[in-house]
């Protein structure tokens, strides 16, 4: 008999990080999607394990955040260690948050976007990073999947994937120019072994070894270097001080970095030598010439004068060689697209790999999602590599940098060319808010009017800030009125509402009622908060503010006002305004991209700007009721 043959709007191959992040944001913008994984089941232990702030923070537009701060170890203190004169290691600097804070100042010179400073002008919503093991991790997605009705489908295998060669089946978009040739690993019998998967977009995101990559003929581009790394997740039982702190140890016998983890479990990244896992014979590492235990053993003289016994307790462990690479492309005729390890590779002690992957298709899904909605061109589709390959390549620059750094000698007495912490933490603080800073533009990417919010930097994420609702002066954090759910938000800053002020905004609520606004071409339903979401954001005290003085047309509901003032214990809340560099003497209008980006700024003289923002990648109604 033929096999079944079927249709879905999107698979997702793979169900590693990449995979479960963009099919669930798929399945919570209501897309048909399927996702596929070789795998018989989720993976139970080990491998990533760190979640840094800015990827907390997307996954709190998702409502997943707080299962993951539940759940996960928080990191708050980080430890240095370095050669004693006697050769053993001894501390050589601890750093609490004001501290830490203060060596920056003192050291390094802090950016504005520093992901990990903990100054009161950290440009985090959340501080500090949190370690669990992937599996736990990606049952938080799982689980979430399932609320929409979506199952990771086990074990099946693509093996055969065509791309249709008919242009104008590649344009259009209600066709499924892609086939996938999928096998049922566990299938009993020959006739439901295979399935035939028309899909109108596939997305690999099967690894570092991607089956769909080699298929495509993408290839990676990049070195492997000479750095050979173990690592350990154990419950240890040692009297090193640090062992709950993430520190960093250089020693004489070799390198190490401590993670600690959820409950008593800790990683151990620990440097190896060629002696130590290479066969001679071959070249090659062999891992069967290391073992857990044998990990330990490296650890316990890196560790030294401290004693680190011998555990019962290995949860997991795994050699590797460092490779830097990133794909020569990220896509295939804008129908499939590659995500995670399937396209950049580099080493996980900088802990971005797991979250360079999910805030890959964290980049996608909106895309796609408003493709297949019909809201927008797919030519939107083409700034998915455009913005995620720099990001990956100023990633594997950076970790170049910080695993030579990691890997090499300290600096002693004896060593004076060595390593020294504050070169490792320069760089890597350094270099850490380099990568949060990177821009993500669509092509009608302006800055035309970046002064009208100087602070909030089009193309960069948008700022945290503590407003209060207008209503009843519930103090409300901007992120958390920013949900990832496809929509653009429009904030309107109209600064104080004085009676000259409340009627210029009844005039430009006139203008943004028409129908040649932005706002009503592109509402393809004839329903605005359908593609957009207006937040107001007023100054003034609030004891004398009514938000009804706001026209109907800025607040769909009461809890659309907001006001840049303290609550009522003063605490919380106040300054909005000057931290976002916004005059409150004109009226400003910022929009945030669905996946939380500064998309353009324009003053409300200047509305036709954002009639050719969106009128360049959104489809105005008239085309598809036509």
């Amino acid at each position: 008999m033929p096999p079944v043959e079927s249709r879905v709007d999107v698979l997702v191959v793979g169900a590693g990080p990449a995979g479960i992040m963009c099919a669930n944001a798929l399945a919570m913008a209501g897309t048909d999607v399927r996702i596929i994984d070789k795998r018989p089941i989720k993976v139970a232990a080990g491998q990533a394990d760190g979640i840094q702030p800015r990827t907390i923070e997307v996954l709190q537009s998702y409502g997943l955040a707080e299962r993951l701060i539940r759940e996960g170890n928080q990191m708050h203190m980080c430890a240095f260690y370095n050669p004693g004169r006697d050769g053993r290691i001894e501390v050589w600097a601890i750093f609490s948050l004001g501290v830490f804070l203060a060596f920056l100042k003192a050291n390094i010179k802090v950016h504005r976007t520093c992901p990990r400073c903990y100054c009161t002008n950290c440009t985090l919503s959340v501080r500090g990073s949190i370690t669990l093991h992937q599996g736990a991790i990606e049952a938080i997605f799982l689980d979430s999947m399932k609320e929409y009705g979506l199952q990771v489908e086990r074990p099946r295998k693509p093996v055969d994937i065509q791309i249709s060669e008919d242009v104008d089946e590649l344009s259009s978009p209600s066709s499924y120019p892609v086939k996938v040739t999928v096998e049922r690993l566990d299938a009993i019998d020959e006739e439901s072994k295979t399935e035939i998967i028309h899909a109108k977009f596939v997305v690999g995101a099967d690894g570092a070894h991607s089956w769909i990559r080699k298929a495509l003929g993408i290839v990676m581009e990049g070195e492997q270097t000479d750095y050979i790394w173990g690592v350990v997740d154990t419950v240890p039982e040692t009297n090193f001080p640090d062992i709950r702190n993430r520190t960093v140890i250089h020693s004489e016998n070799g390198s190490c970095m401590v993670i600690p983890r959820e409950g008593d479990t800790v990683r151990l990244y620990i440097q190896l030598s060629d002696k130590d896992v290479v066969d001679p014979l071959t070249g090659r590492v062999d891992k069967n010439k290391m073992s857990p235990q044998k990990l330990l053993s490296v650890s316990k003289k890196i560790f030294q004068p401290y004693e680190l016994a011998d555990s019962k307790g290995i949860e997991w462990w795994t050699i590797y060689i460092i490779g830097q690479r990133v794909a020569s492309s990220y896509s295939v005729k804008d129908r499939v697209f590659i995500a995670g390890d399937a396209c950049h590779t580099h080493s996980p002690k900088a802990g971005q790999g797991m979250n360079a992957s999910m805030n890959d298709t964290h980049n996608l899904a909106w895309k796609l999602s408003q493709v297949l909605r019909g809201w927008t061109s797919p030519s939107l589709l083409k700034t998915y590599e455009h913005e995620r390959r720099k990001y990956a390549q100023d990633l594997i620059n950076f970790d170049k940098e910080f695993a030579s750094l990691f890997s090499g000698k300290p600096r002693t007495a004896e060593n004076e060319d060595g390593v020294s912490h504050e070169e490792f933490l320069r760089h890597s603080e350094d270099s850490r808010a380099a990568l949060e800073s990177t821009i993500c533009r669509l092509r009608s990417w302006n800055p035309k009017h970046q002064q009208c919010a100087e602070k909030l930097v089009i193309g960069q994420r948008m700022l945290p800030q503590i407003f209060v609702r207008a209503a009843d002066i519930r103090p409300m954090e901007l992120h958390d009125l920013l949900p990832s759910d496809v929509r653009f938000k429009v904030l309107l800053f109209p600064g104080y509402l004085t009676e000259a002020r409340v009627g210029e905004l009844g005039l430009l609520a006139e203008e943004l009622s028409k129908p040649s606004s932005f706002l009503k071409k592109h509402s393809h339903d004839g329903n605005v908060s359908t593609v957009f979401d207006i937040i107001t954001i007023a100054a003034g005290s609030k004891e004398d503010i009514n938000y009804l003085h706001v026209p109907q047309f800025f607040r769909s509901h009461w809890t659309k006002v907001l006001l840049d003032d303290t609550d009522v214990t003063g605490s919380k809340g106040g300054h909005g305004y000057e931290r976002f560099g916004i005059d409150p003497k004109q009226i400003t209008l910022v929009v945030v991209r669905p996946d939380g980006y500064v998309g353009t700024i324009v003053p409300s003289t200047a509305i036709a700007d954002l009639d050719s923002y969106f009128g360049s990648f959104l489809l105005p109604r008239v085309s598809l009721d036509s």
